[in-house]
């Protein structure tokens, strides 16, 4: 699954993110609430995990504002605010599950499945994920093109459902870098141009056309067929 965490804590915010990333999902970890705001709205989440009390807007407002732009991903509140009117606040903002600081890890994950199931099943719900004529299931691990299979590396895989999932929106390198190689940027790395390449040698060149496209000095847009 692919995960929205927002919380601001130095070391609790990584180690969440760290211990979901272990059990298999993928993790967009945010500190401040505008920014988490602005990635939800842009991107599908399959579980959203939200503090209260973070910098720049509180976990409600930003929940709030989900809601009303009819963005129905389930939300589950982590926060130290355990009070009943804290819960029901919470709930009422739009919320679908309320786990209260200090926690188990082992309970935040097996809360976090309980949401995704209520949702649907993988089968019918988020497993497939199509732009153009390319295809990839994210249980399977598998994509094709035009219903032809393409074998991809799991960094190849993933760099491809970040492109089909922000379609026509430019995805900078650091943003690449951050999501798929969990890594900040590092002016002397290439591994983000190398990965495209291989992807591209993949999913382009078989079939005569260009999906990815290089913005000079900015980054990378996919545009499908």
């Amino acid at each position: 699954m692919r995960l929205l965490v927002l919380e601001d804590d130095a070391s609790l915010g990584p180690w969440t993110e760290k211990g979901l990333r272990e059990a298999g999902h993928v993790v967009d970890l945010f500190t401040d609430g505008k920014d988490a705001l602005v990635a939800a709205m842009g991107q599908d989440y399959d579980v959203l995990v939200l503090d209260r009390m973070v910098p720049g807007l509180d976990g409600l407002s930003v929940l709030k504002a989900l809601r009303q732009a009819k963005v129905t991903a389930p939300a589950i509140f982590l926060t130290a605010l355990g009070e009943v009117d804290d819960r029901v606040a919470g709930l009422r903002a739009g919320g679908d599950d309320y786990l209260v600081k200090p926690f188990a890890f082992s309970e935040l994950l097996a809360r976090i499945e309980v949401l995704a199931r209520r949702v649907g099943t993988p089968e019918d719900r988020s497993s497939i994920v199509t732009a153009g004529d390319i295809t990839i299931d994210l249980h399977k691990r598998s994509c094709t093109r035009q219903g032809r299979p393409i074998d991809l590396n799991p960094k190849e895989f993933l760099l491809l459902e970040v492109f089909l999932q922000s379609k026509g929106r430019v995805q900078t390198r650091t943003m690449l870098l951050e999501r798929v190689w969990d890594m900040n940027f590092d002016p002397t790395t290439s591994v983000v141009e190398t990965h495209i390449s291989r992807l591209r040698r993949k999913i382009e060149k078989p079939f005569g056309d260009t999906v990815i496209r290089n913005i000079r000095g900015t980054g990378y847009v996919f545009e499908p067929v």
